[in-house]
């Protein structure tokens, strides 16, 4: 099976090469879309310039956004040209290990799951920048859990691999961080068969870049509010 991955990115030169690169070494029939979210930093041209000259051993694509839309804007645009049977999500920074790829699409490959998240509270070796994004994340995973009726220990991992047809089903539409939210939420709603597993995390600091901020857990909380008020079956048929 194909494995889309798709890697969001918005002014992330000093990481994204390191990532392709990485990749390069994960043993997976796969393609691999950047997709530059309105980059000024070089990102682009790096890319388009590694593609010409054909730098990694691997199907590697760039899609363009003249403007930058949000995280969840570059991956919809990302998933949508996936040609791929699963796609996973990678982030451009070097807080999510990517020869962890391979283990998380596994379950999908052998027909187990349909979806497959790698959770950063279940290895036991994540490092987390600060005691209140874990409170964030924990308190959106309970919600979703709440009011969906699943049992997600990490709703906002990076990690996040489907079956390519489910997950066009999902019609997604959230533009920002949120998307993880509306991910989580719709693959819990329409009950696809889901497994987690653990993954090592190491976050970055605002510093070195970190975008997610308390506003975007905001946005989280009132879409899984708005999504618990207005889903229904037929949004899937």
């Amino acid at each position: 099976m194909k494995t889309t991955i798709v890697i969001p990115s918005y002014n992330e030169m000093k990481t994204l090469p390191a990532v392709l690169k990485t990749l390069a070494g994960v043993a997976l029939e796969k393609e691999v879309i950047v997709v530059d979210d309105g980059s000024r930093d070089g990102t682009r041209e790096w890319v388009e310039k590694a593609i010409s000259s054909k730098e990694f051993p691997y199907e590697l694509k760039l899609i363009k956004h003249e403007e930058n839309t949000g995280k969840g804007g570059a991956l919809i645009t990302g998933f949508n040209a996936a040609t791929g049977d699963i796609v996973i999500v990678q982030d451009a920074d070097l807080e999510y290990d990517p020869n962890d790829i391979r283990s998380v699409v596994k379950p999908i490959e052998e027909g187990r799951a349909d979806a497959v998240f790698g959770s950063r509270f279940l290895s036991g070796k994540s490092e987390t920048y600060n005691i209140l994004y874990l409170w964030g994340n924990q308190f959106l995973t309970f919600l979703v859990n709440l009011f969906f009726g699943s049992k997600i220990t990490d709703s906002y991992t990076c990690y996040k691999a489907f079956r390519v047809p489910l997950l066009r089903k999902m019609r997604l539409v959230s533009t920002g961080f949120e998307i993880e939210a509306e991910m989580s939420c719709k693959a819990a709603f329409m009950g696809l068969r889901f497994e987690e597993l653990p993954i090592v995390y190491a976050s970055r600091s605002r510093q070195d870049g970190k975008k997610i901020n308390y506003t975007d857990a905001i946005k989280g909380v009132l879409k899984i509010l708005a999504l618990r008020l207005t889903l229904r079956r037929a949004d899937f048929n």
